[in-house]
């Protein structure tokens, strides 16, 4: 689990180590960034947060040199808005991109055939021109802004040279690995050198030569990860190493567990994942590796994120975020709790773990604040500098926390706002206007609604909670007037008879010793000959 060092420190050492970093750089150089975000990566899938199956020696290593957030947070539980939450320093409600770009709304919604009771909302297709994103106040101030891996705020005329950055490889309109993991992909951003590359690799050596090739330069690196969004692929040797320790872990009889609408997995044993993590855990330590050997590591500051949980439901099954509840897709806190970690070289505070809530759109003014470059509170006005927790003091702003998913998730969540103010935490689901409350305190776990046990701290927060969203003109899902409910009954009972049953199967199978990867383990063994 984490680390448990003492929280609330003053760095009298770190703050005179700050005075004599800054001096050893040149009088026209500030301090690099290098922001590492992955995809679908959950709390729990690191050996520093608490995996004992999942094996990420550098991640682990990079947030022992810097702080560990503890209750670090995504703006969402899915990726474009976490994403745009990122850039902008802006609550999904107000910058509008609610769901992932692509999702069906309205009654497209009814394409699907899940015989939902409501209509997902219209949302924002790509990240708005009207926002001055943080590439873009970075460039002005003269920083080299390079883009790698995964975009997924819009299409041609929205992509990251459009934003502020200098130079995009890997980044368009898609959200997942076009083509899988290994050479060839179809990515048009992306050429294709060597059969059965692997990309996370690839996007790692990209950065790395940029970061080369700048090293006597300020820079802004942003490298996002397709990693580790489905489709979960790995070679056969990593499937092999994670197959045989879960057979010495004891391979539990059942994985999964049905949740309301979908089955969700309690287990992490997935050796095809496993090896998607520790791939992407390879390529990180390449870009750390880089810094080094450029020797402008102690002049870089470097972030680690996610953009929402793990796939514990849907898509791929991938892992389990469990003492959380959820994953991606969901409501509560597997879906939206991620590794949150900031090094800051010239600060004394390795491993230093803090419990302050903090959320992606704290990342804008932070790197700001750090730079020494001015602040822009109309820009990102959700967000909040986390630099004096940096520096070892204290944060006393208790300020509420806002999400807003006015949609159907792939996972199985449901339409739900959300507001955390101190330990609590309200949900107000929008099929039926019903909420749930929980004192995170003392239930990580969320199994205890108190919400009839509470009713003048549901009500004071759930108005909170629906003010602000009129104040942002949020978008709202709809009542679907053809919604069947006899429809909808036969769809669950289809799942919880033969969705559940087959993927314990599929869960057997991938570990049984006569499991073949697909097409030649995904073509990670293929050569042009």
């Amino acid at each position: 689990m984490f680390q448990r060092n003492t929280i609330y420190l003053v760095f009298i050492a770190s703050l005179t180590l700050a005075g004599c970093q800054r001096k050893n750089l040149s009088a026209n150089k500030k301090p690099n960034v290098v922001f590492i975000l992955v995809d679908d990566l959950g709390l729990h899938d690191l050996g520093v947060t608490g995996s004992n199956f999942y094996e990420t020696p550098n991640i682990d290593q990079l947030a022992n040199e810097g702080m560990i957030f503890t209750q670090g947070y995504a703006a969402s539980r899915v990726c474009s808005p976490s994403r745009a939450s990122i850039m902008t320093g802006k609550f999904t409600a107000r910058h509008g991109i609610t769901d992932w770009i692509g999702a069906k709304s309205g009654e497209k919604w009814r394409e699907h055939e899940r015989h939902d009771k409501l209509l997902p909302a219209e949302y924002v297709r790509q990240l708005p021109q009207k926002d001055l994103v943080i590439a873009e106040v970075l460039k002005a101030k003269g920083y080299k802004t390079f883009f790698a891996g995964k975009w997924h705020l819009g299409g041609e005329g929205s992509y990251p040279e459009e934003h502020g950055f200098d130079i995009n490889v890997g980044g368009w309109d898609k959200g997942s690995p076009i083509g899988g993991y290994f050479a060839p992909w179809k990515n048009p951003k992306l050429n294709n050198i060597d059969y059965g590359e692997n990309l996370s690799i690839r996007l790692a050596k990209e950065t790395s030569s940029f970061i080369k090739k700048n090293k006597d330069s300020s820079f802004f690196a942003f490298l996002s990860f397709y990693a580790v969004h489905g489709p979960i692929q790995t070679d056969m040797h990593k499937w092999k190493k994670y197959q045989e320790k879960a057979k010495e872990n004891g391979i539990a009889e059942k994985g999964y567990v049905m949740e309301k609408v979908l089955p969700i997995r309690h287990e992490q044993d997935n050796p095809i994942y496993a090896g998607l993590v520790e791939s992407m855990d390879e390529a990180v330590g390449l870009v750390l590796q880089a810094l080094k050997t450029a020797n402008i590591d102690r002049e870089t500051i470097v972030i680690f994120t996610s953009d929402n949980g793990g796939v514990a439901s849907g898509d791929s099954f991938s892992t389990s975020n469990l003492p959380l509840r959820g994953g991606k897709g969901y409501q509560w806190e597997g879906g939206i709790r991620e590794p949150f970690f900031i090094k800051v070289p010239w600060l004394n505070h390795k491993g230093v773990e803090h419990n302050f809530p903090v959320i992606g759109t704290d990342f804008y003014p932070t790197i700001l604040d750090l730079l020494n470059i001015d602040l822009l509170p109309n820009q990102h006005i959700d967000g909040v500098s986390l630099n004096p927790i940096l520096e070892g003091k204290s944060l006393s702003v208790q300020r509420p926390l806002f999400w807003h998913y006015p949609h159907y998730g792939n996972q199985g969540g449901s339409p739900s706002s959300i507001i955390r103010k101190g330990n609590w935490k309200l949900i107000h689901y929008w099929e039926d206007s019903s909420d749930e409350l929980y004192n995170l305190s003392i239930d990580i776990e969320e199994k205890n609604n108190l919400a009839i046990e509470f009713p003048d701290k549901l009500i004071t927060m759930r108005s909170e909670l629906l003010q602000w969203l009129a104040g942002v003109n949020a978008n709202r899902p709809e009542i679907d007037s053809l919604y069947d409910p006899m429809l909808a009954a036969e769809r669950h009972e289809e799942i919880l008879t033969q969705k559940l049953p087959q993927l314990e199967m599929d869960r057997l199978q991938i570990l049984s010793d006569e499991f073949i990867g697909d097409d030649n383990w995904w073509g990670s063994h293929l050569t042009k000959d």
